[in-house]
């Protein structure tokens, strides 16, 4: 009876061991089912597919993990669109900014450190003559030539340079270090094309040369007419004719003395300055200019001084020279808004012998002082008198020819001195 007993419940035991592997079996194969669907689900995402969700389950374990991986595809899904519609304005602004670089009329060239074309725009391809992307990766020196063979990337501003396949046109080029953190060096070159530029300066300097060598001409034979005037050649002339011609006299040479400016100008352009040395004793040559400058002065209710001190001599151009220093003079007179005189002073400094002319009338801003030597730059247009601009220009040219310069110290409405500094 008790092994029938024992044998019995060992049954019972084997039938619930069954029921219970059996039970467990079929939740392991519903794990199975969900872990599969979450695996197709992340995988789907993998290549891409954020339209794939789980589907809802009863069970509330499986329901909490399906509802994160669904929120995760949803939040997925929404970065997704907004990177499609920052990507799609991205490249609409690409699109503008290289249709805008384009339509430049400069050239952009990228490059590498060797020289090496990285980038090029359609004006660039088509002045070196090279289609499309062929352009890539060969260097600047086959399609360019400069004038000096040591190229600084670094400081290249506005040089001029000879493209070969636009042979007939003249271009510059200027070049920036592009600004990126990384190890690579890489320029911006800018090209432009300035064979207008050029053309139309060309033309207007010979128009004015021209122009001004023949004004010369009538304004140098109406002196010689005045002078015969005053003279009495055409017969005697009273007291009031004679101080009319004076004055026609004195305005005739400042005309002469503006369009032989202006040609010196032109000649500095065409040729550099040409000098002729010789030694001169400074005080007999500052005299002699005060003889022809203070008759301007005078009708100008002004003097100009000059102490006479140790004869200085010193090795220049007596007719540049002279030039520079009426020019000082003569500025000096027409900018003074006092009745003190004018100074002439010459000194001698280390390896340098000066000449300073010094008014104390309104004197010169720090802002103009930056700016008085450049080309037709003039203050007289600001105090309503006669000036072309290119005095100051002339003699700071002349003076630096001469292996000098002109420096300038002014306070306004106190003193104003112009300081011609020649080597000894």
């Amino acid at each position: 009876m008790l092994w029938y007993i024992i044998n019995f419940g060992i049954i019972i035991v084997f039938i619930m061991l069954f029921l219970i592997t059996r039970q467990t079996n079929k939740r392991w194969s519903k794990i199975n089912d969900y872990l599969g669907t979450v695996t197709n689900t992340v995988n789907s995402i993998r290549y891409g597919d954020l339209s794939t969700k789980i589907e809802k389950l009863e069970h509330p374990t499986y329901q909490n993990v399906t509802d994160s991986i669904n929120r995760m595809v949803e939040t997925l899904n929404d970065r997704e669109k907004m990177i499609i519609e920052y990507q799609g304005e991205l490249m609409r602004q690409n699109k503008l900014l290289e249709s805008v670089i384009n339509s430049l009329s400069d050239g952009i060239l990228i490059i590498n450190e060797q020289m090496h074309i990285l980038r090029a725009t359609p004006k660039i391809t088509s002045w070196f003559g090279v289609k499309g992307t062929n352009i890539i990766g060969k260097s600047i020196l086959e399609f360019m030539q400069f004038d000096d063979e040591n190229i600084n990337l670094n400081r290249m501003n506005a040089k001029d340079v000879f493209i070969k396949h636009s042979s007939t046109k003249n271009f510059t080029v200027s070049s920036i270090k592009l600004s990126i953190e990384d190890n690579k060096k890489r320029y911006v070159m800018i090209i432009k094309d300035v064979t207008n530029e050029r053309e139309i300066e060309t033309l207007k300097e010979d128009f004015v040369a021209t122009l001004t060598h023949d004004l010369k001409v009538p304004i140098v034979a109406e002196a010689n007419i005045l002078e015969f005037f005053l003279d009495g050649k055409f017969g005697d002339i009273n007291d009031k004719q004679r101080l009319a011609l004076k004055n026609m006299s004195i305005s005739n040479k400042e005309l002469l003395n503006l369009v032989q400016i202006v040609l010196e100008t032109y000649k500095i352009k065409d040729g550099g300055i040409k000098l002729v040395k010789e030694n001169i004793k400074l005080n007999e040559f500052i005299e002699k200019i005060l003889e022809d400058v203070s008759p301007i002065a005078a009708d100008a209710g002004l003097h100009v001084n000059f102490k006479v001190g140790r004869n200085i001599k010193v090795t220049a151009d007596p007719m540049q020279l002279e030039r520079v220093i009426k020019n000082l003079i003569n500025n000096a007179i027409y900018h003074s808004n006092s009745k003190k005189d004018i100074d002439i002073e010459i000194g001698e400094i280390p390896n340098f012998i000066t000449i300073s002319v010094i008014d104390y009338g309104q004197g010169i801003s720090p802002k103009e002082i930056g700016l008085i030597f450049n080309k037709y730059y003039s203050a007289s247009k600001k105090f309503r008198k006669i000036g072309t601009g290119l005095g100051l220009y002339l003699s700071q040219q002349i003076i630096v020819s001469h292996g000098g310069e002109i420096v300038v110290k002014s306070e306004e409405n106190v003193r104003t001195e112009f300081c011609i500094k020649l080597p000894l």
